[in-house]
C-alpha cells in the first residue's frame, strides 16, 4: 500500500476532526483536557519534557530525490527510504487506533503563484489549533479545490525504538521529499510542526522555482518601503518587526522572488518570556480567542498568565493569526526590500550595538550567522551560549549555506538594500557582568536605519571587527554606540573581542568556494 493511500484511510478515520472552526477546536482541547482557557481567552497546553526543538532528532530521507542536493552532516542527517517506510507505517497504524485525529488543510507561502498546499494530521486537537493560527487558513472555495502536495503527520505520544528505527531517541522528525511526508513523533512541543513546514520551503523554494527562503521578519513604512530583519530566536525578530508605525508582513518565515516579499506562514509564534503590554502591546494584545500560550504558567484561581514565570521553561510561546495584530498588510505581499538587518544577541557584548554593512560584509555575516542561543530554544541549554547559524537559521536549510547566500548577495545587488548589523545583546561587558540592551535604544537604532537617518552619518571603524559605528544616533547616548566606551575594564574588553573575532575565523574555515572578498570582510584582527 503506498503512502498517499495511507494519508488517505487516515482522513477518512471514523472520527476524523477534519478543518474544524476555531472554536470548536477550543471545544475539543478543553473537552480532552488537552489544554485550559485563560483569561485572556487563549488556551494553554503544557509540552511535557521537551520544550524546544530536537534538533539532534532530525533526519531527512536519502534517496535518489536528496541524495546530491541535500548538504548532509549534523544538520541533516539522512535516514534511509525503508526506516522511514517502516516507522511511517507503525505510526498511521498507531494514529488509526485512536478516537480522534485532527486535520487542517491550508497554505505555506502568502503568494498565490508561489504558494504549497499543506495538509497537517494531529493527534492533539491543540496542535491541530496551533497549525490553524500558524499557516495560511484556505477561503471556504480554496478549501473545496485543495489538494495538499505535504502533509505532516504528527504523532507525540508514539515513541521510536532507536534501535529498531535508526533514530536517535524516542523523538524523531523525519522529512521525506520523494513522499512529501513529514512524520513527528515522540514529542509534544508544537514548533516542530512549524519548522518543518518552513524546512520543506527551504528545499522547494530554491530547486524548484528560484526563489529565496528566509529566516527573517518583515515590515513596511507608509511609503511601501520594506525591511528585513534576520537573527535566531531571541534576537528580536518579532518585538522589532511588531512596529506601530510600519504594518506588519509577518514574523518569522519569508520568501523572495522576483516581484517581491512574501509571508511563507498565517501567524505568528512569539516568544512570551517577560511579556508585557507596556513594552510590546500588539503581541500582548494579540493573545485572544484562537491563540494558543505554550508552556506560559497560569494563575490557577484567576487564570492570568505569568509571563514572567519561567519555571516551565525559558521558551515560553504564544501562537497567534497574523490577523490578530491590527497593523498588518493583508495579503502578506510586499515589494523588494530597501534595508535588511542582521539581529545579535552577542554574549560576548564587545559587538557595536549598530554598524554600517559593506555588500561583502552583508556576505559575511549572513554566512556566519553570529548570535547566542538563548536558554530554552533548545533542549539543553541553559544560559546563552555563542554560536554560528549559517544564514541565522542553519537548522532549517537542507542545501549549503553558500546556495542561500548567494541568492541574498544578488537580490542585494539588484535592489540596492542597505544593511545593518544590530546587536541586542549585552552591554558593559558579558552575560552575567553587563546588561542587555535596552529596547528602546535598540527600537530608535532600528528606526533611523529605517528612514535613511544613518546612511550619511559620521562612522569610525571597529578596531577588531573593521564594521563602520555611527558617531550618533537619534534617541541614543553616544556612549552606548562604542560598545568599548561602556566597558569598565578597555584591557577586558581587548581580550573579549580578540575572543570573539577568533571564533569568527575559526567559524568561516567550513565554509568552501567563497570569494576573497567576502572572505576579508569578517574581523580584521587574527590571532
Amino acid at each position: 500500500m503506498n503512502i498517499q493511500t495511507i494519508v488517505s484511510q487516515l482522513n477518512q478515520h471514523k472520527n476524523n476532526q477534519d478543518n474544524l472552526p476555531i472554536a470548536s477546536l477550543v471545544e475539543r482541547v478543553l473537552s480532552r483536557e488537552e489544554g485550559i482557557l485563560t483569561s485572556t481567552g487563549a488556551v494553554r497546553a503544557t509540552t511535557g519534557k521537551y520544550t524546544g526543538r530536537s534538533p539532534k532528532d532530525k533526519f531527512i530521507v536519502q534517496d535518489e530525490e536528496t541524495k546530491d542536493q541535500v548538504e548532509w552532516g549534523e544538520v541533516n542527517q539522512p535516514i534511509n527510504e525503508d526506516k522511514f517506510l517502516n516507522l511511517f507505517n507503525k505510526v498511521t497504524d498507531y494514529l488509526s487506533e485512536q478516537d480522534e485525529l485532527f486535520t487542517f488543510n491550508g497554505f505555506a507561502g502568502g503568494d498565490e503563484k508561489y504558494r504549497l498546499p499543506i495538509q497537517v494530521i494531529t493527534q492533539f486537537a491543540w496542535h491541530n489549533l496551533f497549525a490553524n493560527q500558524l499557516f495560511i487558513r484556505p477561503t471556504e472555495d480554496e478549501l473545496k479545490n485543495h489538494k495538499p502536495e505535504f502533509t505532516v503527520v504528527s504523532a507525540p505520544h508514539f515513541k521510536a525504538d532507536p534501535e529498531v528505527d535508526g533514530t536517535n531517541s524516542e523523538t524523531f522528525i523525519i522529512v521525506s521529499f520523494k513522499h512529501k511526508i513529514v512524520l513527528i513523533g515522540g514529542t509534544e512541543y508544537a514548533g516542530e510542526i512549524k519548522k518543518s513546514i518552513f524546512s520543506v520551503m527551504n528545499y522547494l523554494l530554491p530547486t524548484k522555482q528560484d526563489i529565496l527562503p528566509m529566516h527573517c521578519s518583515a515590515n513596511v513604512g507608509s511609503e511601501g518601503d520594506v525591511a528585513l530583519f534576520f537573527g535566531l530566536s531571541g534576537t528580536g525578530k518579532t518585538t522589532l518587526s511588531a512596529d506601530p508605525n510600519r504594518r506588519l508582513i509577518g514574523d518569522d518565515e519569508h520568501a523572495w522572488s522576483q516581484n517581491g516579499i512574501f509571508n511563507i506562514e498565517g501567524g505568528c509564534y512569539a516568544k512570551t518570556v517577560n511579556l508585557s503590554e507596556e513594552k510590546e502591546p500588539q503581541i500582548y494584545n494579540a493573545i485572544r480567542f484562537g491563540a494558543v500560550l505554550e508552556n506560559v504558567v497560569v494563575n490557577e484561581d484567576s487564570r492570568l498568565p505569568d509571563y514572567d514565570d519561567t519555571s516551565l521553561t525559558e521558551n515560553t510561546r504564544a501562537a497567534y493569526a497574523i490577523d490578530h495584530i491590527d497593523n498588518i498588510i493583508q495579503p502578506s505581499i510586499a515589494g523588494h526590500p530597501n534595508t535588511i538587518v542582521f539581529l545579535t544577541a552577542d554574549a560576548f557584548g564587545v559587538l557595536p550595538p549598530i554598524s554600517k554593512l559593506t555588500k561583502e560584509q552583508a556576505m559575511y555575516h549572513f554566512l556566519s550567522g553570529y548570535t547566542s542561543k538563548l536558554a530554552g530554544t533548545e533542549r539543553g541549554i541553559t544560559e546563552p551560549e555563542a554560536t554560528f547559524s549559517a544564514c541565522f537559521g542553519s537548522p532549517f536549510l537542507p542545501l549549503p549555506a553558500a546556495t542561500y547566500a548567494k541568492m541574498l548577495g544578488e537580490k542585494i545587488d539588484e535592489h540596492d538594500a542597505q544593511v545593518f548589523l544590530v546587536n541586542t545583546g549585552w552591554t558593559g561587558g558579558p552575560y552575567g557582568v553587563g546588561s542587555r540592551m535596552k529596547l528602546g535604544y535598540t527600537r530608535s537604532m532600528v528606526q533611523a536605519a529605517l528612514e535613511g537617518e544613518l546612511n550619511n552619518v559620521d562612522t569610525v571603524k571597529d578596531e577588531f571587527f573593521g564594521l563602520s559605528i555611527p558617531q550618533q544616533c537619534p534617541g541614543v547616548p553616544s556612549d552606548v554606540l562604542n560598545p568599548k566606551k561602556t566597558w569598565e575594564d578597555p584591557e577586558a574588553y581587548d581580550s573579549k573581542a580578540k575572543e570573539l573575532a577568533s571564533k569568527f575565523h575559526n567559524n568561516f574555515k567550513k565554509f568552501n568556494h567563497i570569494t576573497t572578498d567576502i572572505q576579508n570582510a569578517g574581523p580584521t584582527f587574527k590571532a
